[in-house]
């Protein structure tokens, strides 16, 4: 079969932006750092920012982690009805349940480390991330971008407050990247064998895809790249893909055999029920162009001109062709979701990068050994105010919303796990949505604890016990109390609070404990704090 890839037929190639990263094409080589101190430099950016993080987002990041980890090493905990149908695979929960198992036999299962542990270990994983992002960066555009694109994902206000989370995106987004930048098309085939790089890049894609069966929707892109590019296209399906991707997949199902019990072909389950049945369309829709006019902007915020210069200014169509291939299949389905597109966002602030290292980079004509020129000067101006206006942009909202917006769910039952730890919480009632806070993971003490359903039923039209709940607090509660076993604590949010009074009152429950959670409303009503009452028995 005829050859097919060369130096100007891999996306790898730099189109005028030198390969050692000079000043984009022009001066010296700039010489790579190296890996080591950019994975330790990342690693400590990253424990600093995962400790920061004090807020909820979704419950996925608890309840289909840590919270069937805990199941699995404890022995107690809840399982969502996801994991009763078998739409979800065990190799991403066994992750937190190797760290439960070591906090167990150490005797390190303290309210703290149960709390902490799993966000320090998700923090190991998005430093290797980072690195990844820098070393794709270099093969693709050099060394100066390569830093550029990590500053931009360091101060970008989404990853900050998404990526150090718990969730099986943010693993998704790790693999992602490294798989990427093992990818040979992405890369100079003069510098590496293809052969070899790209099974490490099939071994990554196929984890990632049993962990999250949409990342499919990566990997055909990058496979069919790849498959046009490559000299011996049967080898690549028939010798290397097929069998690492049946091998991955296979452990995987065997994986969720051992655990469930019996033959679950979760990745299918998962697909039928999302995408042909469009089951997730039961949890809110959004308008096809979402992504692109609200989703995707936000996540980028003051970083879509510069990724938009940086696409503009390196022409590397197919790596963009990526990001567009993603938002454009995402916005086709219902249920939208920011997480959903977390593993491009990188590769958006790769761009991003391009562009801070133009500005950064000075022109052939400021390069002599006189004194600084006046362009040079402007050129230092306008790199400050690019990264005085990024940094301003992003880091506020960084820190406000992995600080103060929606705190309230997590400060609650961090205290609870405390106040159970001191044997001073014997039955938990949680008057609030479903899902709305950590579960057993946090408590970890396996005493009663009651919250609101929300499975779904076969019949759409009949509201869930959460809805039940939000539509009538009284009439739900007071009905609860019937055939209750008195429970020693209530916690609610105060818009139920407000209308609960005369029902706490009279079965004599007194506030002992309110925690702020946000100031903006971001579903049904303003939820502006989390009050904890006791049974004054």
């Amino acid at each position: 079969m005829r050859q097919r890839r060369g130096k100007d037929s891999a996306i790898g190639s730099s189109d005028g932006l030198d390969s050692g990263g000079g000043s984009l094409g022009k001066g010296r080589p700039f010489p790579p750092r190296s890996p080591r101190k950019v994975f330790l430099f990342c690693l400590a950016f990253r424990i600093v920012n995962s400790l920061l993080i004090q807020t909820r987002f979704h419950p996925d990041e608890h309840w289909q982690g840590p919270e069937v980890a805990h199941r699995l090493v404890f022995g107690y905990g809840q399982l969502t009805w996801e994991w009763e149908k078998g739409l979800r695979g065990y190799l991403h929960p066994m992750i937190f349940a190797a760290l439960y198992k070591v906090l167990a036999v150490t005797g390190l299962d303290t309210p703290w480390f149960m709390i902490n542990a799993p966000k320090l270990l998700q923090s190991v994983f998005c430093a290797v991330g980072d690195l990844y992002l820098y070393k794709l960066s270099y093969v693709i555009f050099g060394g100066r971008i390569a830093e550029w694109a990590l500053f931009s994902e360091l101060t970008n206000w989404f990853m900050f407050f998404c990526f150090p989370r718990t969730f099986s995106n943010s693993f998704e987004t790790v693999l992602t990247l490294a798989g990427l930048y093992y990818w040979p098309c992405l890369r100079d085939p003069q510098r590496t064998d293809p052969s070899l790089s790209r099974r490490w890049g099939l071994v990554l894609a196929a984890i990632s895809c049993a962990i999250r069966p949409t990342s499919a929707i990566i990997w055909l892109y990058v496979g069919l790249l790849e498959l046009y590019l490559c000299r011996d296209r049967l080898k690549f399906i028939f010798l290397e893909a097929l069998p690492i991707g049946v091998l991955i997949l296979g452990l995987s199902t065997l994986l969720d055999r051992l655990v469930y019990g019996s033959w679950i072909l979760a990745p299918v389950n998962f697909l039928k029920f999302n995408f042909l049945s469009s089951g997730a369309d039961m949890f809110g829709t959004h308008k096809w162009h979402w992504y692109f006019s609200q989703g995707f902007t936000a996540m980028l915020l003051t970083f879509i001109p510069f990724t938009v210069v940086g696409i503009s200014i390196s022409r590397q169509w197919c790596l963009a062709g990526l990001m567009a291939w993603i938002l454009a299949l995402y916005s086709v389905i219902g249920h939208k979701e920011f997480r959903f597109v977390l593993p491009v966002l990188p590769i958006a602030l790769m761009f991003s990068g391009v562009s801070l290292a133009a500005i950064s980079s000075p022109h052939a004509s400021d390069t002599r050994q006189s004194e600084p020129s006046k362009e040079n000067k402007k050129r230092k101006s306008r790199m400050r105010l690019a990264v005085a206006f990024l940094l301003v942009t992003n880091v506020p909202m960084a820190l406000y919303c992995s600080l103060f917006h929606q705190r309230g769910s997590e400060d609650v039952m961090n205290f609870l796990s405390v106040e159970a730890a001191n044997n001073r919480v014997k039955s938990i009632l949680l008057l609030m949505p479903c899902h709305s806070t950590p579960y057993y993971s946090i408590l970890h003490r396996d005493i009663p604890m009651r919250s609101m359903d929300c499975s779904p039923s076969e019949d759409r039209t009949v509201p869930d016990e959460s809805d039940r709940f939000m539509m009538d607090p009284l009439g739900f509660a007071s009905e609860l109390a019937k055939n209750w076993s008195k429970p020693s604590h209530i916690v609610l949010f105060d818009w139920e609070e407000r209308q609960l009074k005369g029902f706490l009152s009279s079965h004599s429950f007194r506030e002992i404990r309110r925690f702020f959670h946000a100031h903006f409303k971001v579903d049904r009503h303003l939820q502006a704090s989390i009050a904890v009452y006791a049974s004054k028995s």
